[in-house]
């Protein structure tokens, strides 16, 4: 493994993690059933928490290509390679404003399906872990304004109780643009507030499997995100 896996310089860990791991898969030649390192390895080689190591394996559980077996470890269901791990999107960044209303006009499509799909398929425990993201998101935004990070984790969430990795792959393909964009020139507290309160309504639309009320909610915050990025790109 020391040959394979080394320690990650600070960054997107987890984003990091799931590439180095996807290679050494691809470099190890694992197949379909062989079982990966243990947690403590991969922790150690690769210098990342347990937490760290826990979240990329639940991607990849949620992608269908590994499955944790209690009291015997993780094991590969598809062999994946560095390149299959993420698809690139073919955006230019040179004028964020149009990339990001670009970015909006395919999540709109892709985020309002999603929570359909979510508020029909959801579990008791989907249900929990949003609620959890939410709580989350609604303290940091409490407390500072914004909470861009926060946000994408609720909405991460939302695409995983949908029991279809496809969901999540493709919100995963426009994180480079949605992070530029809580970075820079839009990183201001009042950027989105009107959304605020809808995600707790989507929230209770998913809960009550209301698909249409699910709609609507996104829609909405859909919307606010569209009129303030073009307010605040004049």
């Amino acid at each position: 493994m020391k040959s394979t896996l080394s320690p990650l310089p600070p960054a997107d860990r987890g984003r990091q993690v799931m590439e180095s791991l996807a290679a050494y898969i691809q470099q190890a030649r694992l197949a379909a059933g062989d079982r990966l390192p243990a947690e403590r390895e991969l922790m150690a080689a690769l210098g990342v928490g347990r937490s760290t190591i826990r979240e990329v394996i639940r991607q990849f559980q949620a992608l269908g290509v590994m499955e944790t077996r209690k009291g015997s470890g993780t094991y590969l269901l598809k062999p994946i390679t560095s390149g299959t791990v993420h698809m690139p999107l073919s955006v230019t960044m040179d004028n964020l404003r149009d990339v990001l209303l670009q970015t909006l006009e395919v999540r709109r499509g892709i985020e309002c399906e999603a929570c359909m799909v979510a508020a029909r398929k959801r579990t008791d425990g989907d249900l929990q872990h949003i609620s959890r993201a939410l709580d989350e998101m609604e303290r940091v935004h409490l407390e500072k304004g914004t909470a861009g990070k926060e946000d994408l984790a609720f909405h991460l969430a939302i695409y995983d109780a949908t029991h279809n990795p496809l969901f999540r792959q493709l919100l995963e393909q426009m994180r480079e643009a949605f992070e530029s964009f809580w970075e820079t020139p839009f990183d201001r507290p009042d950027f989105a507030r009107r959304s605020f309160p809808y995600h707790r309504t989507l929230f209770n639309a998913i809960a009550a499997q209301d698909t249409e009320a699910a709609r609507r909610e996104t829609i909405k915050i859909l919307d606010i995100v569209e009129e303030d990025i073009k307010e605040m790109s004049k």
